[in-house]
């Protein structure tokens, strides 16, 4: 009974912290992204952040561009589709210093 419990324990945990990692999910065709305008900045100094992808029921959905404010020497680095063997795989823009 004991030994059953610890393994449940265990099993809940594991996919407890799969599910809190980033995720790799793999499409074969790279989805094509709307063609909009970018709005006029809101002042001096600010970032575009490119539209995003985020992976919703089934297949990746593309959320908008914005406009942000600088962060001290940091510098916006934009997300990106990289290629492998087995298909696409979006990788999500960050802040780089």
């Amino acid at each position: 009974m004991m030994n059953r419990s610890l393994i449940a324990i265990a099993l809940i945990g594991s996919l407890a912290l799969a599910s809190c990692s980033g995720s790799r999910v793999m499409v074969t065709e790279r989805p094509v992204a709307p063609n909009y305008q970018r709005p006029f900045a809101p002042g001096p100094g600010y970032v575009w952040i490119d539209g995003d992808w985020i992976w919703r029921s089934g297949r990746y959905i593309h959320q908008r561009g914005y406009w942000a404010a600088p962060r001290g020497g940091s510098r916006w680095e934009a997300g990106r589709w990289d290629h492998y063997n087995n298909g696409w795989q979006w990788r999500k823009g960050y802040w780089h210093r």
